[in-house]
């Protein structure tokens, strides 16, 4: 699929960052290909590159193809701090990121996740089973009031979250999504924050 069109909006000059692998949601990655970039805002898709110049990847339902040519992997602190937000899309992308070769290490992924939780000026998306990315770093949504797939309620729960029954909840830079299929209001919530956030910087 080619890259969305950029038009002037509210979101003009952001970087949004969206991790991304195999069996990934198609519905989900695409609309956020085309939805912010319909505000104004350049959306990054972030993997594990491996050493490769570019990766496709394949669609959970369809098998359609996703290329990202951008890694994940070296991005410094001043970068980050560039997103308005990095989201955690649905389907297997957080499971298939979470791989470590060494497991007393955290995979890339996760650290850069670890890291965007001690930016607070960067929101932090995770939808539907994205918050298996976050399991091995529990602190940081230790406490915290959270959805998930319902599958993960579990798994939320032994991580200290304070699972909320709603489709999305906010708390604080933390924004999470209860399915793939919620990733409209789930995308209508981050919109709405950058914005205010950024009006909030302006005034």
């Amino acid at each position: 699929m080619p890259d969305a069109v950029l038009r002037e909006g509210p979101l003009t000059g952001t970087r949004i960052a969206v991790l991304v692998e195999s069996d990934f949601y198609e519905p989900e990655i695409f609309y956020y290909q085309r939805r912010f970039a319909e505000e104004g805002a350049e959306v990054d898709f972030l993997t594990r590159l491996w050493g490769n110049d570019s990766l496709t990847f394949t669609g959970h339902e369809w098998r359609a193809p996703f290329t990202a040519d951008r890694s994940l992997e070296g991005i410094g602190d001043e970068e980050l701090r560039r997103y308005a937000a990095l989201i955690v899309p649905s389907g297997m992308v957080a499971d298939r990121l979470r791989y470590t070769e060494d497991v007393d290490m955290p995979a890339p992924a996760t650290e850069l996740l670890r890291r965007a939780f001690e930016e607070p000026t960067v929101l932090k998306g995770i939808i539907c089973h994205g918050m298996w990315l976050a399991a091995s770093i529990p602190g940081k949504v230790r406490g915290r009031k959270v959805v998930c797939h319902n599958n993960l309620i579990g798994d939320v729960r032994n991580m200290g979250a304070q699972y909320v029954d709603e489709d999305v909840v906010v708390d604080g830079d933390l924004v999470t999504g209860r399915t793939g299929a919620h990733h409209h209001l789930f995308a209508r919530t981050l919109i709405d924050l950058i914005t205010a956030g950024q009006a909030r910087r302006a005034g």
